[in-house]
């Protein structure tokens, strides 16, 4: 797993972890905006990584590996960790795992597993899979149908077809089973950690499932609700609001 560092002067550490269908430079318009004050963790998640050959693995896996690469570089305690719906798993897991100090998370659209029989859950992967490698597979004009056009910019969907271009089928099926289906142990010790569940106003209902599922979890988790931004918006429309968010977070946990 690569992992990019900025701000490398700071001292309190932030952990920005992207979502799918995108790579780390996701947070291109954060970043100058947060390193100036932390020192900041950004990973290239497996599969996803330009620069490293490999298929994404598994929210258990990449949690507990990124875990210990922090620690591994002297990191033993995070002041805010920031995921995005597949990042957002990783996020959730990480917490529930507390193998590293985490003094505030947020979940931006987090996906959480689904309640559902093996064979619901398997049905749904496969349905999400070849809606993805239908873009991988007809470039931009079926990304066009795939994903709602109020949400991404002609420019976001050449993005989005150039990183599909890159990664190969099992990151795809990889990453949306596993996101779906991720284990949590089965006791969790979570009780001095400040966490918000992010999510958008468009999505509210997509993601009534994840926030019922993170109140069960994590019960002493903040709601927030954003208008005018589709689901994992913010770093790249509003990346000023992202960071304020994580910010005013830090200086809680003072």
């Amino acid at each position: 797993m690569t992992v990019h560092e900025f701000g490398k002067e700071n001292d309190n550490a932030i952990v920005l972890i992207h979502p799918s269908l995108v790579m780390w430079d996701y947070f291109e318009y954060v970043i100058p905006l947060l390193a100036d004050t932390y020192h900041l963790y950004v990973p290239a998640l497996p599969g996803y990584d330009k620069d490293n050959t490999g298929d994404f693995t598994s929210v258990e896996q990449i949690a507990d590996e990124l875990s210990g690469w922090l620690m591994n570089h002297g990191v033993y305690e995070i002041k805010c960790i920031y995921g995005c719906s597949m990042g957002g798993s990783i996020v959730t897991r990480m917490l529930a795992d507390s193998k590293i100090r985490i003094c505030s998370a947020v979940i931006d659209g987090g996906i959480t597993p689904y309640p559902f029989p093996f064979i619901v859950t398997r049905m749904i992967a496969i349905r999400d899979f070849l809606m993805i490698y239908s873009g991988k597979a007809g470039g931009i004009k079926l990304l066009e149908k795939a994903f709602s056009t109020d949400e991404y910019s002609e420019e976001d969907l050449k993005y989005i077809a150039g990183v599909l271009k890159m990664i190969s089928a099992r990151t795809i099926w990889r990453t949306f089973e596993s996101c779906n289906n991720y284990s949590m142990p089965g006791r969790i010790n979570n009780a001095g950690n400040s966490i918000e569940y992010w999510y958008s106003s468009s999505e509210k209902k997509a993601r009534k499932r994840d926030i019922n599922y993170i109140k069960k979890y994590f019960p002493q988790t903040c709601f927030r609700e954003f208008d005018n931004v589709g689901h994992a918006g913010l770093a790249t429309l509003h990346p000023e609001i992202l960071t304020e968010g994580i910010a005013k977070l830090c200086e809680k946990t003072k």
